[in-house]
């Protein structure tokens, strides 16, 4: 057994295929194997009348199905962007084409979103046709923290959330608890994650007619009427709705209240080069379809490490801080985000390919 067959476990459990993310000590973080591993499955399911549909969790420790997946295995991403290593481009190639064969996959797919989903989880959970959180769950798109943007279709789903909330979610990062990501549209139904080992077992041994009838099921075991939240919406579209970063950061700064105080702090440690990058890609996604909007990223991700290559890369530095050195003092370049030049910001979006050798191109 491979260590990808290790952190990947399939089956085939009556009519539905089950998916389990079996990579606890790295909360689940996705690899390049992993990623072909999850890829295969889904297209021999597709094919497969046996199956009527699929089941994704997480493992680990703690809570039922631990966490579902902190993201991408940003240690890779540092160490192969260092290296020059060819399989860093594999991987956001292969993520992202992941990605969109769940948005449009044909048969009901049911994610179990129990603790940490973050980043590249969100990649593997937001097309499903049923998403599912739990009083455990963390959701978030975290990626400026570390010089990068909410990609994995970040764009696509966050540019969709009500108001401007995708701006707020995509430049502060914040993590939303179950309740505040049924409101923001980032999850479908809530259920206790004491009963998440129950549902799943049954998913082998009840007989289904239909995937439909396999998605109802799931939906009998949810919150009928989950608690509700308050996002503060009216401050959050006042202030993200505004012409740029800049102005977005002077708005909170001479407010007066505790939400636009913690918003700024939020805003100052982020990288300032990428908050400027994730404002103008919310905003072009808002009018694209999917398979646009990814390859859109992949040229993103692409810039990301190669506009300044190895070191330089605002985000191999950033994952320097977190991940590798972890000092937590990222010396972002430039420090501020009122020096950011326009132009800076335009290169990101010019494509590293001609529309016929985009590695997404096949995408429909």
């Amino acid at each position: 057994m491979n260590g990808s067959e290790q952190f990947i476990i399939t089956e085939v459990r009556g009519r539905v295929g089950c998916i389990t993310l079996n990579r606890p000590r790295a909360l689940n973080a996705l690899s390049l194997d992993m990623i072909r591993d999850i890829s295969a499955a889904l297209l021999a399911w597709r094919e497969d009348p046996q199956v009527l549909a699929v089941a994704i969790r997480g493992m680990g420790k703690e809570g039922a199905f631990g966490s579902f997946c902190a993201g991408g295995d940003i240690r890779f991403f540092h160490q192969a962007a260092l290296a020059g290593n060819p399989e860093l481009e594999d991987f956001f190639t292969e993520e992202y084409a992941l990605n969109h064969l769940i948005h449009t996959y044909p048969k009901p797919y049911i994610a179990f979103m129990d603790g940490v989903c973050m980043g590249g989880g969100m990649g593997i959970t937001q097309g499903a046709s049923l998403r599912i959180v739990t009083e455990r769950s963390k959701i978030a798109m975290p990626e400026t923290g570390i010089g990068l943007f909410p990609d994995v279709g970040g764009g696509y789903f966050l540019s969709r959330c009500p108001g401007r909330l995708g701006e707020y979610l995509a430049m502060t990062g914040l993590v939303l608890d179950g309740v505040q990501s049924l409101a923001a549209g980032l999850a479908d139904a809530m259920m206790d994650s004491g009963r998440l080992t129950g549902l799943w077992d049954s998913l082998g041994q009840t007989p289904y007619e239909s995937g439909d009838a396999v998605e109802r099921w799931c939906r009998n075991h949810v919150h009928k009427s989950p608690p509700k939240t308050h996002l503060p919406q009216a401050d959050i579209d006042r202030v993200f709705s505004l012409d740029s970063v800049t102005s977005v950061i002077q708005a909170l700064e001479q407010a007066n209240d505790d939400w636009a105080r913690d918003t700024a702090q939020l805003l100052r440690k982020r990288s300032p080069l990428m908050l400027h990058v994730v404002l103008e890609q919310v905003r072009r996604a808002r009018g694209m379809g999917l398979a646009d909007e990814l390859r859109m990223e992949r040229g993103l991700v692409r810039r990301c490490f190669h506009l300044r290559p190895g070191a330089a890369s605002e985000t191999a530095e950033g994952i320097r801080a977190l991940a590798v050195d972890k000092d937590h003092s990222p010396r972002w370049n430039p420090s501020r985000i009122e020096e950011v030049a326009a132009t800076d910001v335009e290169a990101f979006f010019v494509s590293p390919w001609p529309a016929s050798a985009h590695p997404l191109r096949h995408l429909g």
